[in-house]
């Protein structure tokens, strides 16, 4: 891995307004660090656990990361509070993170798992995040069968028609 920037920074309100949630601004610093513009995903660690996040452009320039709720939890931080950060480029950005149940679905349905990988980084990430976050087993499963019926019989997984 290549060398970690290590820094301080309040975990606040933020994110764009249709999806309010948790940031962490990127020190300028950080960001030259880490690559400048280029930089579009990081890896690393939020007070030691481990993270792998886009790095988005703030408005008005400059740069944050979404911290999600659960990965708050996982690290036991909450709005208001510093965290350390600890960040390196993602050596491999367009890898996607499957659940099991997707994987297992994708894996059964050859069709389903070619039309998959045909989409963006950015695309594969929203199906397999919507997947992930069902509660309940049964539903995860339900969800990575439905994703795969609808890939692999051409239709778009994210429209109705």
């Amino acid at each position: 891995m290549e060398t970690l920037h290590t820094f301080l920074a309040m975990l606040e309100p933020g994110g764009p307004s249709f999806m309010p949630t948790q940031i962490v601004i990127v020190p300028p610093l950080v960001v030259e660090a880490l690559g400048g513009k280029t930089i579009k995903r990081v890896v690393g660690t939020l007070n030691n656990h481990p993270v792998r996040l886009g790095l988005l452009p703030a408005t008005g320039g400059g740069r944050y990361l979404m911290i999600n709720k659960d990965t708050c939890r996982a690290a036991g931080v909450q709005i208001g509070q510093h965290v350390t950060l600890s960040l390196a480029p993602d050596p491999n950005p367009e890898a996607v993170d499957l659940p099991a149940e997707l994987a297992e679905a994708l894996a059964a349905w050859p069709e389903a798992e070619i039309r998959f990988n045909e989409y963006s980084a950015s695309h594969r990430r929203a199906m397999a995040q919507r997947v992930a976050t069902a509660k309940q087993v049964e539903t995860r499963a339900r969800r990575a069968v439905e994703l795969a019926e609808w890939l692999a019989t051409g239709r778009h997984p994210s429209r109705k028609s």
